[in-house]
């Protein structure tokens, strides 16, 4: 699989300078953690839910969370566990070539209700191949899911790329790592893990530096199994009472941007002690009443039929998705959890590196710049600096291999539009 690889080649050789490349299940983890992009969560209930991860793939979707946790209600636990092992059943089925089971058979697992994938890591085939199946997460609610579902799945396991791990803290996560690498165990081969942060402990601030420290502990125990790191900043308003509007980003929320800094801070280190952290839901796709002016510039907009891609934004409330994903880099987060598949294309066309992000990093990495020293850019109108800047510039270039380098005159716009037009 590979970002815009659902959209034809002819147009993608007029978007990029350079296309992103193709990755697997099985590729490094550091690969995976930068190109998850978009991943697109799931209620596990869903009914029919092995076509609902191959629609998406085909929309362009690469990672997907199906979720056993606070999408759904207490009582449908069992059988969204149910859903999950028949849909794997059938993803596994078209992988192999053989035919599906029927509606009739699903209703006997239990009823379902959401979306997921991961790619096919077997069966005769190198994943994303056939059928096309995304990086597949289940989210679930205690450690003992982990390993009952390990089991249950079987054979089918091939098409999981791990878990997610909610309200995630030193003491609560230890219990759900030991557990997932008894399932790695089960199942034969790595399964990550993606701890969710968004617990109590963490956003208060008399207990967050004890908190952060935990976690930064026992995240590199388990190094090697940790994929990314998520935010949950709907548990963190959900504890002051908080909903932020349309016109708001999770950074006009104080008390949420600064656990984010802090997160960033203790976490997002380009040391090497460092994780992925990904940016927060955007909770709305649908129109309603707009308070404040739309935030979506008018300029990149102007040519063709763009004024209506702007206008068609902003009746979404996607000028303040579009915001955020440019605030989530700017602090230091990298992909995005979505809830909608609306907002899917947005953020790859805005992970996508532009050319001049990629000339000034491969201008500060060049061999004969290793001594140091500044230097003006290709575009002439800025310093680089090449100490400072050369963590900036690897970061982007592993930006660029997961989602490509736009032509020099290709704007987001561009991409967006070919994304939407799949």
């Amino acid at each position: 699989m590979r970002h815009f690889g659902h959209i034809p080649s002819t147009v993608r050789s007029g978007l990029f300078h350079r296309e992103p490349v193709e990755f697997t299940a099985d590729s490094p983890a550091g690969t995976l953690a930068v190109a998850l992009g978009a991943t697109l969560y799931s209620p596990a209930t869903r009914p029919r839910l092995a076509d609902a991860i191959r629609k998406q793939a085909a929309r362009g979707v690469v990672s997907m969370v199906l979720c056993l946790e606070d999408s759904i209600g207490d009582g449908d636990v069992e059988a969204g566990e149910a859903n999950l092992v028949h849909e794997f059943r059938r993803l596994a089925a078209e992988a192999d070539g053989r035919p599906a089971e029927g509606p009739d058979d699903a209703a006997a697992e239990g009823p379902g209700e959401g979306r997921g994938g991961s790619p096919a890591a077997g069966s005769g085939e190198a994943p994303g191949e056939g059928p096309g199946v995304p990086l597949l997460f289940i989210r679930v609610r205690d450690p003992r899911q982990i390993t009952d579902l390990t089991t249950r799945l079987g054979d089918t396991v091939r098409l999981l790329s791990g878990f997610v791990l909610p309200k995630f803290t030193e003491a609560r996560g230890a219990a759900f790592l030991e557990a997932l690498t008894r399932a790695e165990r089960i199942a034969g081969r790595r399964l990550y893990a993606m701890p969710v942060l968004e617990s109590p402990e963490l956003l208060h601030l008399e207990t967050r530096a004890e908190t952060l420290a935990g976690i930064a502990a026992i995240t590199d125990k388990y190094r090697d199994h940790v994929l990314a790191l998520r935010l949950g900043v709907t548990d963190f308003c959900s504890a002051y009472g908080l909903r932020r509007s349309p016109d708001m980003t999770a950074y006009d929320v104080k008390v949420v941007a600064h656990v984010i800094a802090d997160v960033v801070n203790v976490l997002g280190r380009a040391d090497g002690t460092g994780f992925t952290i990904t940016g927060p839901v955007w909770e709305y796709f649908r129109p309603g009443e707009r308070m404040f002016k739309p935030q979506l510039r008018r300029s990149p907009f102007l040519e063709g039929r763009a004024e209506d891609l702007r206008t068609a934004l902003i009746e979404h409330d996607m000028d303040g998705l579009l915001r955020e994903i440019e605030l989530d880099r700017a602090n230091g987060l990298l992909g995005k959890t979505c809830i909608h598949p609306t907002h899917v294309v947005p953020v790859h066309a805005l992970s996508v590196v532009s050319h001049e992000e990629w000339s000034d990093a491969q201008d500060i990495l060049r061999p004969e710049r290793d001594g140091g020293g500044v230097l003006r850019s290709a575009y002439t109108n800025k310093m680089n600096e090449v100490k400072p800047h050369r963590a900036w510039a690897e970061r982007t270039l592993l930006r660029a291999d997961a989602f490509g380098v736009a032509r020099e005159d290709v704007g987001f716009v561009d991409l967006l539009t070919a994304g939407l037009a799949g």
